[in-house]
């Protein structure tokens, strides 16, 4: 039997005002109480920036000494965690293994709903450990009403076994807000349509997750000025895109970026440094090491 528990006190699960006659309203109205409520998010998650910062601090950190940034989350919550999980290898050419993400149900509730799963806090620790889950490691428990036993799970063995944690939640001091290190917590309000948390709840979510991956990775010089210097030229798309990052950033003709991307098997840090240092690909190679990936330490040391 499943257990009923008191959400009355929840901030996602609170009655919207302005939305009490959706069901009866033209489509053009539906679309703007939607847009109207969507415009909060932004504004939510910029309060909590300082928060956001703190975090991405702890992880930048992490990394630098070999830690990993793992997602845990269910349901909406866990498929956002997944999303930017993946989306980290191809744009910013990170191990699959830097970013990861655990979700309650395993990699089959990506797409259906794995009943019951969410309610196993025992599941969130097994599910941690299966990942070889170290104190080197920092976990970002993502729960939009903060109460999920799955999530609380895996934040109680992060800390029992030492590991820096983040909690992701729209609802300020949730039960994951006090198990944290770090608590972020935008709070956008009911939502359109009560209890559902993909909407609003969810987009300041993926506000957060993007903000956290992509700090991290800029840090990590990943990134030269805003060009994503380490895309992985994996189709026809990122193949332009390269040779459009090589020209942006060198200033050279479309033929030469071509050519010089060849020479490094499309590393579009590798052929920047490679023109801009008039260089050959394993001098290039080697000062990027040395500058521990950073183009701009590569320029600043000539």
């Amino acid at each position: 039997m499943i257990k009923i528990v008191n959400i009355n006190n929840i901030d996602t699960e609170k009655i919207n005002v302005n939305t009490l006659n959706i069901d009866r309203a033209p489509t053009i109205e539906v679309l703007k109480m939607i847009n109207n409520e969507d415009k909060n998010v932004a504004f939510a998650v910029e309060k909590e920036l300082d928060k956001v910062a703190e975090a991405v601090e702890i992880i930048y950190e992490k990394m630098l000494n070999g830690g990993r940034l793992i997602y845990c989350g269910c349901g909406t919550s866990g498929r956002l965690g997944v999303l930017d999980a993946a989306e980290c290898p191809p744009t910013f050419g990170t191990d699959p293994e830097l970013v990861k993400a655990i979700i309650a149900g395993g990699d089959a509730a990506f797409v259906k709903a794995i009943e019951g799963a969410e309610d196993n806090m025992a599941l969130g620790e097994s599910d941690l450990i299966n990942l070889n889950f170290s104190a080197n490691d920092v976990l970002v428990g993502i729960a939009a009403s903060g109460r999920t036993p799955y999530v609380i799970g895996a934040l109680n063995y992060a800390k029992k076994i030492g590991a820096k944690t983040v909690s992701l939640t729209c609802c300020p001091n949730s039960q994951i807000s006090q198990l944290a290190d770090v608590n972020i917590a935008p709070s956008p309000g009911a939502e359109v349509i009560t209890g559902s948390t993909r909407l609003k709840s969810g987009t300041a979510q993926k506000l957060v997750l993007n903000m956290l991956s992509t700090t991290v990775m800029i840090k990590l010089g990943k990134v030269y000025g805003n060009l994503m210097v380490d895309v992985k030229a994996t189709n026809q798309k990122l193949v332009s895109r390269t040779v459009s990052i090589v020209k942006e950033a060198t200033d050279v003709t479309q033929e030469e970026a071509e050519r010089v991307l060849k020479e490094c098997d499309y590393s579009a840090k590798t052929a920047i440094v490679m023109i801009l240092c008039n260089c050959s690909k394993e001098d290039a190679e080697r000062k990027l090491q040395v500058a521990k990936g950073r183009i701009y330490g590569v320029i600043n040391s000539r």
